[in-house]
């Protein structure tokens, strides 16, 4: 008999193996909810009924801020309950020291996914994780109301501003009283830093740290990119968006109560389901441009993958299940039925996924846009870093405080942060 106990009080799970057998019981964390968690255990179920192992799912919150805030102090304790760490594409510089190289175990996979992909899950030469699937958001839309009301798709913030004002102004004055015109991701957590990212890039602000490790944000385009965001709040945008994480802007917009919504490629599928207000009513296109020199479209690279813990008990069964989870045929599964992205560059031809998600040719102009987070030049410190800046961010949406005034006092704690670290 052996025992398991989830540390946290999340989960004890208790598993008979026979004497003898090979068979490993594995778990694996995970912050997915709804249609998410119900595809990742059929998956598991496969994997199981293909190999003989056991996998249990030990869940987490849905923030990722929190879920990286627990997996620090599991791999801190050196704790051999769980195998199998979904990541979010920032980690890897921060928790490369606790997971198994899977350089040589991977080696006759790897070469099937995006190389920028792979690279950016590779730390001195270590293989850290292996892609599950990437991730960019897009700026999502009414069609019918933007063909009800003679507008087209806004190319910049400036067009999406006015176009949200006036659908909402117009729906209302015909008793849609719930319609707001945007809704995004505006509570304080890593979220909001992948939102703000894209509001200042957009705007030609920079990239919060360059890749030299040069602080860049204390900025005029910077600051009037957060500015304007701030006058959405309370305008075209509901006050409670200073709460909204994923799932809440998602909630809004598929009861049919918004205009346009940034959000990530999951929300697709989940959109056009028949419980959805909003199905075969909306479309997407790259996020807008800002106004400044150098504007651009920007959307904030994502992306999920799969690490094997060192402290695993069954560590090659554990590689096992994080190479299926990576595989071409869980890939191609995920991009059908939760509109995931494939970090497999073929499957993007493959006839079954074109078909159940033709939306995918779209994401090809916004994934070409994708900007990564400053995690590669701020090494260990990206948490700390992010943390400072959604924080300044969010207060200036709430009204405390200036973008330049946040901005300002951003770039001392940054500066202090930084040292001679990076």
């Amino acid at each position: 008999m052996k025992m398991k106990l989830m540390l946290a009080g999340l989960l004890t799970s208790v598993t008979l193996v026979g004497a003898g057998a090979q068979a490993a019981e594995l778990s694996i964390v995970s912050g997915d909810t709804g249609s998410g968690l119900a595809f990742l255990r059929s998956q598991l179920d496969r994997f199981e009924a293909d190999t003989g192992h056991t996998v249990t799912v030990v869940p987490m919150p849905s923030s990722t801020t929190d879920q990286f805030g627990q997996y620090r102090l599991w791999l801190a304790a050196g704790n051999s309950d769980i195998d199998v760490y979904q990541t979010d594409v920032i980690w890897a510089p921060q928790l490369a020291d606790q997971f198994l190289d899977l350089s040589e175990a991977a080696a006759d996979v790897a070469g099937s996914h995006f190389p920028s992909i792979i690279e950016s899950q590779t730390v001195d030469g270590k293989l850290v994780a292996l892609p599950a699937f990437t991730d960019a958001p897009a700026l999502y839309y009414r069609t019918d109301l933007l063909e009800k009301h003679g507008k087209s798709v806004p190319s910049t913030w400036t067009e999406l501003e006015a176009t949200a004002m006036e659908i909402m102004e117009a729906e209302r004055a015909e008793g849609n009283s719930e319609i707001w015109g945007f809704v995004f991701q505006g509570n304080a957590y890593e979220g909001l830093t992948c939102d703000a990212l894209e509001w200042v890039k957009s705007n030609g602000g920079g990239q919060i740290v360059e890749p030299d490790g040069t602080i860049s944000i204390n900025n005029e385009q910077a600051a009037a990119a957060i500015d304007r965001a701030a006058g959405w709040v309370g305008t075209i945008a509901p006050e409670g968006v200073l709460a909204y994480m994923e799932e809440e802007s998602r909630g809004v917009w598929q009861l049919g109560n918004a205009v346009f919504m940034r959000n990530w490629p999951y929300a697709y599928a989940l959109g056009n389901g028949d419980d959805s207000a909003v199905k075969g009513k909306f479309d997407v296109a790259p996020l807008p441009a800002g106004d400044g020199e150098n504007a651009r479209s920007a959307a904030t690279l994502g992306g999920w993958n799969v690490a094997v813990s060192k402290y695993s008990p069954d560590p090659e069964a554990a590689i096992e299940l994080a190479k299926f989870l990576a595989s071409e045929e869980v890939q191609k599964e995920r991009a059908i039925q939760q509109s995931n992205l494939p970090t497999i560059p073929s499957l993007y031809e493959d006839a079954d996924v074109l078909e159940a998600s033709p939306f995918m040719e779209n994401w090809k102009a916004i994934f070409e846009q994708a900007v990564p987070r400053p995690s590669a030049p701020t090494k260990t410190d990206y948490n700390e870093v992010s943390s400072l800046f959604w924080s300044a961010v969010h207060d200036t949406l709430a009204g405390n405080g200036s973008a330049a005034e946040n901005l300002e006092i951003l770039e001392a704690d940054l500066q202090d942060l930084k040292g001679d670290a990076w």
